[in-house]
């Protein structure tokens, strides 16, 4: 993924660190240093944290139940647990 401060300085657009990004309800979406180092963060409709990933490559997805209550996690380095809903009953949520 290439750094907002490389777009940013692509189009002139003047910026400090660090260049952080929230959503509307507050959460943050991106974040960068100026050491070069940043994060990306996705969430679902209930504010549960959905994808995470950063410089160093490491990501993370996660998946919940209507409770809130994580169903799936992966990560870059291999762990996988519980059930992608794209292989469960519950594919339709």
């Amino acid at each position: 993924m290439k750094k907002l401060s490389e777009t940013y300085k692509k189009l002139g657009i003047d910026f400090s660190f660090p260049i952080e990004i929230q959503d509307a309800q507050g959460y943050d979406t991106y974040y960068e240093c100026s050491d070069g180092y940043w994060a990306r963060y996705e969430y679902d409709a209930n504010r549960n944290q959905t994808y995470y990933e950063n410089s160093n490559g490491f990501w993370c997805k996660q998946e919940y139940d209507a409770n809130g209550n994580e169903t799936y996690c992966e990560d870059r380095d291999g762990l996988k647990r519980g059930t992608p809903r794209s292989q469960s009953c519950d594919g339709n949520d």
